[in-house]
């Protein structure tokens, strides 16, 4: 081995031995005052034997070792030299068995953590091997890590790791980011990427647990934590209360159920809900599907697909919960499928708007539409939350197609692959139109191979070519996915960074931006409401293969109506699993809710305040989140408003689906 990796090895063995013993009132090392020499001829320091206070049994070696203080400047230089020296090791060696061997040599020095600290707390999420890491402040504001995994290869990245931030004052934890390891994982197995995610999600653990041990010493109050649900093989368990008016639906009456189906098997009446829709309803028709398999609940692009299907399978009627776009794209799929003697129902005689489509009628958005006339050749990509008027009216302008957050990606790909000077201007959703700009400008710093994956058509000149012609409206927003802003993201970063990501395309930059992140890792995805679920029944059947004890915590970056599918699959899962009965998966879905937009009344409440007089428009009054919705003064609501506008009691469905005859 050459001078320099002799010098990392010899710092790894006495840097990263653990003291079996500290607390948080004991110093974890003695210290002595020692000037740092430059990196390049950096030495180890020596151990001192040195029985610690109070001792207790344990099969680690008694012995601490000293490590070094350093000024502010010192130690702000020592992190980033320590990790281009690790950098520079690793990519002098070209063979990828040779870099898995560095590290399974790394992990030597490793000593294992003792049992009373590979629990279930110290575990950090998202790993394919059990990861145990603990942190503590000293008593001289520098950070101390110790960790073990039940995986060699994952124990040398720990190794590594703390080797870089033992000794670390918090602020310079903080700085180091995912990207900074991306050389150190250069040349690693196809098949060990799941290791390569681990060393990230280590990374952000030790940095979370840094946030939260500085936030104790300054005395600053926590965060309150957001509401969420826990589903267990044994059960579902409430945190807050806006998660327990979501679970409140989630086990309807069953009378109120068997009414239901006896009237859908009897008229032959299909039904396709938004997953958008009321917690209420959707649980209802969650516990019908069981016996009538023509209930679907979906994205809004499969919606139409399953109507089709229930029309195939002798439905002579398909009644549609969700806004107008939804009920008019499922007319006109059937329509076009042959289909046109099926009725299809909407749930309300008055109109169900959406912000989106609400946007894409206005003048601003026509002019945006004359732009793009007088730009060709120019593709409008229209998202599917419009109006059949609204697409039929841009198409006279400048020929368009319609897309979804599931296929958007692939549509403008392929368009542009097809006429490689194409122009395209997206809308009117302006927070998912600049999410796909920084989706393509991320896609020019891959590989051609890996945009090739994502398309076979692209490379990275490609795609630089294309964004100088990709335009999006600035000036349409869905009122849900706008709650997703500053505050809740600075609070997913501080409380939940080492959390499962989910969000949906139409979130602000910010959230985008952090799920993005998450998804390079292996712990978020970043697309449609179908995407999102898919994500959640990936990851738990993954942990359910893996056979241990798990907690996977996931934040629902979309509209909480959402969850009840959600706890519907993960339930399935939890109930179909072969695991041991040693093994306990417990899976917690986050609702990042902004505090402005929860209530500050009592649930029981008697003040009958259902709309408001403002000059002479009367206003309805949306309940607080302790309700299950509640829309935030700043903009953003937790759940949809107009998606509730379609709901009916279950009583009341039962009858309306009388009152039309079907």
């Amino acid at each position: 081995m050459d001078s320099s990796t002799t010098a990392t090895i010899s710092s790894l063995k006495t840097t990263i031995s653990p003291n079996p013993n500290r607390t948080k009132k004991t110093p974890i090392f003695h210290y002595k005052k020692t000037k740092l020499p430059s990196f390049s001829t950096f030495k180890s320091v020596k151990c001192i034997h040195s029985p610690p206070p109070n001792p207790k049994p344990s099969n680690s070696s008694p012995f601490i070792c000293t490590a070094v203080t350093f000024s502010p400047s010192q130690t702000t230089e020592l992190v980033p030299s320590k990790l281009h020296h690790l950098i520079t090791e690793f990519q002098s060696l070209s063979q990828p068995v040779d870099r898995v061997k560095r590290l399974l040599h790394y992990a030597t020095f490793l000593s294992p953590l003792p049992d009373s600290s590979r629990v279930d707390s110290n575990r950090v999420m998202g790993c394919t091997a059990q990861v145990w890491l603990e942190a503590q402040l000293d008593q001289y504001g520098k950070m101390r890590f110790w960790a073990d995994s039940d995986s060699e290869i994952t124990r040398g990245f720990c190794a590594c790791l703390i080797w870089v931030l033992d000794g670390a004052v918090p602020e310079e934890v903080l700085k180091v980011t995912t990207e900074d390891l991306t050389a150190l994982n250069v040349g690693l197995p196809v098949g060990a990427r799941s290791r390569v995610n681990t060393w990230h999600n280590v990374l952000v653990s030790m940095q979370k647990r840094a946030r939260m041990l500085v936030a104790e010493r300054d005395g600053k109050k926590d965060f309150d934590p957001f509401p969420s649900l826990v589903v267990s093989s044994d059960g579902i368990q409430a945190k807050g209360s806006y998660a327990e008016a979501q679970a409140r639906y989630l086990f309807p009456d069953e009378s109120k159920v068997q009414e239901l189906v006896k009237e859908l098997k009897e008229k032959k009446i299909g039904v396709v809900a938004h997953f958008y829709m009321d917690p209420e309803v959707q649980g209802v028709l969650t516990a019908a599907q069981k016996q009538w398999p023509h209930i679907h609940i979906s994205d809004s692009l499969v919606m139409a697909d399953s109507a089709v299907k229930m029309a195939e399978a002798g439905c002579k009627f398909i009644t549609v919960l969700g806004v107008d776009f939804m009920s008019e794209n499922v007319r006109a799929i059937l329509d076009q499928a042959g289909f046109g003697e099926v009725g299809v129902y909407r749930m309300s005689n008055e109109r169900i708007g959406c912000s989106l489509a609400d946007a894409a009628s206005t003048p601003a958005y026509m002019s945006y539409l004359g732009a793009a006339s007088g730009s060709p050749p120019s593709l409008h990509v229209i998202y599917i939350n419009t109006s059949l008027e609204t697409k039929a009216y841009a198409h006279e302008l400048v020929p368009t197609i319609t897309c979804t957050s599931s296929n958007v990606v692939q549509t403008i790909l392929q368009a542009f692959a097809q006429i490689p000077d194409l122009n395209i201007w997206y809308g009117p959703d302006s927070y998912m139109g600049a999410n796909i700009a920084k989706l393509f400008q991320q896609m020019t710093m891959m590989s051609d191979e890996e945009i090739a994956e994502v398309h076979p058509a692209h490379n990275g000149d490609s795609i630089r070519s294309l964004l100088p012609r990709l335009h999006y409206y600035q000036d349409g927003t869905c009122i849900v996915h706008h709650l997703f802003g500053h505050e809740v993201v600075e609070k997913i970063n501080d409380m939940y960074c080492d959390a499962f990501l989910t969000a949906h395309l139409e979130v602000p930059g910010e959230m985008f931006s952090l799920a993005m992140e998450a998804k390079r890792r292996g712990m978020g995805v970043v697309g449609s409401t179908q995407n999102i679920l898919d994500f959640i029944k990936q990851r738990v059947q993954e942990a359910l293969d893996r056979d241990v004890n798990d907690h996977l915590r996931f934040v629902l970056g979309t509209e909480s109506g959402m969850v009840t599918s959600i706890v519907a699959a993960v339930r399935h899962l939890l109930g179909s699993t072969k695991s041991s009965e040693k093994a306990k998966v417990n899976v917690e879905i986050v609702f990042p809710v902004s505090s402005d937009s929860i209530t500050r009344t009592s649930t029981n409440s008697t003040s009958g305040l259902n709309s408001v007089k403002v000059g002479d428009i009367i206003l309805p009054v949306i309940p607080g989140a302790a309700s299950g919705e509640g829309c935030s003064i700043h903009g953003g609501c937790a759940s949809c408003p107009y998606m509730k506008v379609s709901v009916c009691l279950v009583a009341n469905c039962l009858h309306w689906f009388i009152y039309f005859g079907l």
